[in-house]
């Protein structure tokens, strides 16, 4: 499986407006928006929780999102699953995505390079961690 990288994106041009967090913990996606709403009340911000229905509705979106955040720890579909499906499939392989997890950054370093993933973070354990990291990216 080749894993395509996404074209590189100018923010200063078109900030994210459409984000999508796929993640099973609601806790965390509540957390989530919270931080993408305090600092892009512009974007359109929404979460699933269950990444296979997250994917089926991706694969018949007329709208995909700008930015998808996906968690790697997931039952039924774990994120580097739901990576490599999104990644076959020819209507989504460029959406930007940003692998998120609770493993340390040595642990996801080592998948990025698995996985030739561009991009990811780990998960903050404060609101304000999340907002600082979130700051960076959006």
């Amino acid at each position: 499986m080749d894993l395509k990288k996404p074209q590189e994106r100018n923010k200063e041009i078109m900030p994210y407006k459409n984000i999508l967090l796929i993640d099973d913990d609601i806790d965390d996606a509540d957390f989530f928006r919270e931080a993408v709403v305090l600092l892009q009340k512009e974007s359109s911000f929404r979460y699933e929780t269950d990444p296979v229905k997250a994917f089926e509705e991706l694969k018949i979106s007329t709208k995909l999102p700008d930015l998808l955040f996906l968690d790697i720890n997931m039952p039924r579909l774990n994120g580097l699953e739901l990576l490599l499906k999104i990644r076959d499939t020819k209507q989504l392989q460029h959406m930007e995505i940003i692998l998120i997890s609770s493993p340390t950054e040595a642990v996801i370093r080592d998948l990025a390079s698995t996985y030739e993933i561009e991009r990811y973070m780990c998960k903050p354990n404060t609101f304000n961690e999340l907002v600082s990291q979130l700051q960076e990216i959006l």
